[in-house]
């Protein structure tokens, strides 16, 4: 498309388009704030982040109107996903004036339609938080009326006028008020709160930098491509870094930021959160205090780096955070929870076991929480290192000192990690043979294997998964199927099954002038592909005896990414299958389960709390009424304490409902054996 005049109407942009499509409520007028425009620093780096993206990533884009679309669209959805800051008219005037050109500028390695469109973002989020900050010094909300506010607004139209849109942000502000009340506090301090939370949202959107247009802007380049490919300013990689490895003195989680949000992206086992078992992957956290007693800040709306640098502190000190929990959905009050900061300690994420005893059985429990692996101390060669095929080796020498009857290998929650490790692991039950093949975006194909011809345990075996299990915990899955060495059972992975590397934007600066770099792009160059030619990509592995977590997996899960890669297939490896599970040995222990869980009143009661929840879960609107409110929350908080996942609960294997049953299937299978 012809580019001359497009300067001039992304200048006029944020001057000319809201006249267009209405004005400012006279109740919130906004001062005037300064526009973002891009560094050149930024320019340099679109250049490199757009020479990566077309000649190095696995999924080959063609830069024309329709990634322009697709970036355009992902762009609008990450400034305004609830649908709560546009009118329908102002985003088919953003569609009309950029939404065929955002691959001109891409390909010019520019961002300045980016930021002409945050520009307009700011205003009217600065708009939004005005108005509902002078309703909150006024309002007087009455519960016993039925309103209801839809939480997921991601497929609804936009608001047709602004009556619609002060609509909703008074029935935002009453779910907030609503949220407040239900914790115990009154009106007063809940105006106050409220007063004061809106205040400091309005000074961070006055004290908004390129910075945050840019990494806003480049998260809709890179997800068009795929949902793992991102780009790291040089803050943003050092805080990556440290999550990486695992120096971190914090909570021990990984953040992103999503709409307004500060939301846990991985628990990081061998932390805080994950010895505590607070923190859930989903939840978000909307605000943080510092001790026991202190005055918890709001975060909602911040930059990722001010909020980790808020949550990080001196180890052995307390952060209280504020989370609305991922299992709740939106509903019920937030709550406040507790962590001592420390470092991740790999003892904590070492691979552990237990034995249970089964109907006379003894039936040996190995949980890997991650594919660890200390790579600093393997490379000096020392020679005791941190290694999961190391401690899972210890644990089956154990097992089988013990003479148990058969393991179930615990793979719930497990993200992944090393991928040496997850081979290394798969080797222990399996003759030597391939375990996994690596598509590269050239078409090239490595396959890694076992070499160690033997088998460190031979007898009944099955992988217990959920849909957190992602990454190495499915090669490991689906290898020990494909294999037919084991059962696997639970519910369908999570289907992240692309690698990802990173690569550093090249400055000529940093070495000449100590320059602070152009940043980092972590970039989707290969695929997973299953010894048996499928890739675990977007299916991820389907158990062979289904029991279903209470992780809601409409929301969690490689498919609900739309960006995603596809599945697709290669050739198979050549491979041995062992043959301990055939198609009729899955149906026996599929008939075997079937007739056990229909008289077992426990595994009845939980899929009954089950289907409760998800009932619960898949509503879409929220009544703002105290009864409804409380009702539900605590429905909820109910049948989590009852099995065992709500987070105040012990943990033991007793109410572990899916435990217990999957090591019933390997009693099955030791009986069908012999």
């Amino acid at each position: 498309m012809p580019g001359k005049s497009l300067l001039c109407i992304i200048l006029a942009f944020a001057t000319l388009i809201p006249a267009a499509v209405g004005a400012p409520s006279k109740s919130a007028p906004v001062r005037t704030v300064k526009p973002l425009a891009p560094t050149v620093a930024q320019e340099e780096a679109g250049v490199h982040i757009r020479e990566f993206l077309l000649d190095r990533h696995y999924r080959k884009v063609s830069p024309n109107d329709s990634l322009s679309v697709e970036i355009f669209n992902r762009y609008i959805d990450i400034l305004d996903g609830r649908r709560s800051y546009f009118i329908a008219g102002e985003v088919d005037s953003l569609r009309q004036l950029y939404g065929n050109r955002l691959d001109d500028e891409f390909l010019a390695g520019k961002a300045d339609a980016g930021f002409a469109i945050y520009n307009f973002f700011v205003r009217r989020a600065g708009e939004k938080v005005l108005f509902m900050k002078n309703t909150a010094n006024t309002v007087k909300f009455n519960f016993t009326v039925p309103d209801t506010l839809d939480l997921d607004r991601k497929t609804d139209p936009w608001p047709g006028d602004r009556k619609q849109l002060t609509d909703l942000w008074t029935k935002e502000l009453k779910y907030q008020w609503l949220d407040l009340k239900s914790s115990g506090k009154r009106e007063r301090s809940i105006r106050a709160e409220l007063v004061k939370n809106l205040t400091g949202r309005h000074n961070l959107l006055n004290r908004q930098k390129p910075e945050d247009a840019f990494h806003a802007y480049m998260t809709a380049v890179t997800t068009s491509f795929d949902p793992h490919t991102s780009y790291f300013s040089h803050d943003e990689f050092e805080n990556f870094q440290i999550g990486l490895s695992r120096s971190l003195e914090g909570i021990g989680a990984r953040l992103q930021s999503e709409n307004d949000y500060i939301v846990v992206n991985e628990v990081i086992p061998g932390g805080p959160a994950f010895k505590s078992r607070i923190l859930k992957k989903g939840d978000k956290i909307i605000g943080v205090g510092q001790g026991k007693t202190s005055e918890i800040i709001d975060i909602t709306g911040w930059r990722i780096n001010d909020a980790v640098g808020l949550i990080r502190g001196k180890k052995g000190s307390i952060v209280r955070l504020k989370v609305l929990p991922s299992s709740q959905a939106g509903r019920g009050a937030a709550k406040i929870i507790q962590l001592v900061r420390d470092k991740i300690n790999l003892e904590e994420e070492a691979a552990s076991k237990e034995v249970i005893r089964i109907n006379g059985r003894k039936i040996g429990i190995i949980a890997i929480p991650s594919f660890y692996l200390d790579f600093t101390a393997q490379k000096n060669k020392e020679g005791n290192f941190n290694s999961t095929s190391r401690d899972v080796l210890r644990i089956l020498g154990e097992l089988n000192a013990e003479g148990v009857d058969g393991i179930v290998l615990d793979l719930r929650d497990n993200g992944g990690g090393s991928l040496e490790e997850a081979v290394n692991v798969t080797g222990l039950f399996i003759p030597q043979g391939p375990v996994v093949q690596i598509s590269s975006a050239s078409g090239r194909t490595v396959v890694l294997g076992d070499k160690d011809v033997r088998v460190l345990y031979g007898g009944p075996l099955a992988v217990l998964v959920n849909r957190y299990s992602a990454s190495a915990s499915e090669i490991v899955a689906a290898a020990i199927q494909d294999y037919g060495r084991g059962v696997i059972i639970g519910e369908r992975t999570f289907g992240k099954g692309t690698v990802q590397s990173l690569v550093n934007l090249p400055d000529p600066s940093v070495s000449t002038s100590g320059g602070s770099g152009l940043g980092e792009i972590k970039l989707t160059m290969a695929k997973f592909y299953r010894i048996s030619g499928g890739s675990t990509q977007h299916k991820g592995v389907e158990p062979d005896i289904f029991m279903p977590s209470m992780i809601d997996t409409a929301t969690i899960g490689e498919d609900t990414y739309t960006s995603s890669l596809p599945w697709t297939t290669i050739s198979p490896s050549m491979y041995q299958i062992t043959g301990e599970i055939t198609p009729e040995t899955v149906e026996f222990l599929r008939q075997k389960e079937r007739d056990r869980s229909s008289g077992n009143l426990q595994y009845q009661d939980y899929l009954r709390d089950l289907a409760t929840l998800d009932r619960i879960r898949k509503k879409k609107g929220i009544v703002l009424q105290d009864a409804a409110f409380k009702s539900e929350a605590e429905e909820i908080k109910k049948i989590e304490k009852k099995w065992g996942t709500d987070r105040e609960a012990p943990k033991s294997s007793l109410n572990d409902v899916l435990l217990t049953e999957s090591a019933s299937v390997v009693v099955d299978l030791e009986e069908r054996a012999r």
